[in-house]
């Protein structure tokens, strides 16, 4: 079957993964209903394209905190890779230097953080975090992190407890006994485990804004904090000294009712005024769709569940195709669009339409 575009890793996903991995990496919250608007708000944006402009010469590079990238798409952070493929995120790491994007690794990774720098040194890579109520667990992360070369610290915001995911519960979900959270092992002997590996509450949901001066204190990493959807979050993420912003709903799997990603971007990106740099995940399966979010004003976009198809479809290897369809479609998406450098991307948006 030849992969033409990202809905065909997601059919192949679907057809071999075991079910109960399919309904994981799936699942949105409740009724799913914001995981789906993810996708299909995109659909609802429509360009105004300019011709007749010199497109011979296309430039899709950009650069995110300074550090230059092959094209405006990385790999968002996600556990349990290898419940898509063997290598896990190994794999991931691999693919993502190979392709020269960045890679956020997930505090919920299969693969330790040794291993996964390992895996691909010297690459772009920063470190997603989770604050748990073991405080000294988190500490020792971010330490690690950056003491391996670790290039950023992404601090999720939208999970003080677990969203409830209706296939997880129905098929009893749990990690298979081989598997475990590399970067939390021995962090919670003795205590029983839930279904992703964690004793329950493990999360600390005290966590507020005056804990992003904690983690400043900890690290000189920059400090993105991922999970924000409103203008009044966008701003209080910039004077506690975010140096980025992810615009994202967890890929719709905390609350059921909250806006698509696309849709939030313009409020945030208006609130922030060029202080931070504003990423984008959620929702993004085409090209045409990253040239979208670059458009309403953000500077690079995520990308979750299809890296996780492109694992499953053929590890390393399938995550590059993934990649590499996304960076084509999107380079021809700019040229029909009249655009030849994604670096300095300003497109106006008049009635709804981008020209």
């Amino acid at each position: 079957m030849a992969m033409v575009c990202l809905s065909d890793f997601e059919v192949y996903a679907k057809k071999y993964l075991p079910k109960t991995t399919w309904d994981f990496f799936a699942a949105g919250a409740d009724d799913g209903t914001t995981r789906d608007d993810n996708i299909l708000a995109y659909k609802r944006i429509r360009f105004r394209p300019r011709v007749l402009r010199d497109v011979s010469v296309m430039d899709v590079r950009t650069k995110l905190l300074g550090t230059e990238i092959s094209f405006p798409v990385g790999i968002a952070p996600t556990g349990f890779h290898q419940l898509a493929c063997p290598d896990g995120e190994k794999s991931t790491a691999r693919a993502a230097k190979a392709m020269n994007v960045c890679y956020i690794a997930s505090t919920y990774s299969t693969s330790s953080l040794e291993e996964i720098s390992a895996a691909a040194p010297s690459s772009f890579q920063w470190f997603q975090l989770y604050i748990h109520r073991n405080r000294a667990v988190s500490k020792q992360l971010v330490q690690q992190a950056e003491a391996l070369g670790f290039q950023g610290l992404v601090l999720t915001a939208d999970l003080p407890y677990t969203g409830k995911r209706r296939d997880d519960v129905r098929n009893g979900f749990r990690l298979p006994p081989y598997m475990s959270l590399k970067n939390l092992e021995g962090a919670f002997e003795g205590d029983d485990c839930s279904e992703y590996g964690l004793p329950p509450n493990s999360l600390d949901p005290s966590v507020t804004w005056n804990d992003i001066h904690w983690l400043q204190s900890l690290t000189h990493l920059p400090i993105i904090i991922k999970g924000i959807l409103t203008k009044e979050d966008a701003e209080l993420a910039v004077r506690h000294g975010a140096q980025g912003i992810i615009v994202s709903n967890h890929g719709g799997r905390q609350l059921d009712g909250g806006p698509a990603t696309i849709d939030a971007l313009v409020e945030v990106v208006e609130a922030v005024q060029g202080r931070v740099e504003v990423y984008l995940d959620g929702g993004i399966r085409k090209g045409s769709d990253v040239l979208k979010a670059l458009a309403l004003g953000a500077r690079c976009v995520f990308i979750g569940r299809p890296a996780l198809w492109g694992l499953a479809y053929k590890g390393e290897e399938g995550l590059q195709d993934v990649l590499r369809i996304l960076c084509d479609e999107f380079r021809l998406s700019m040229a029909l669009t009249g655009k030849h450098f994604a670096g300095c991307f300003q497109l106006v948006m008049q009635r709804g339409y981008m020209q």
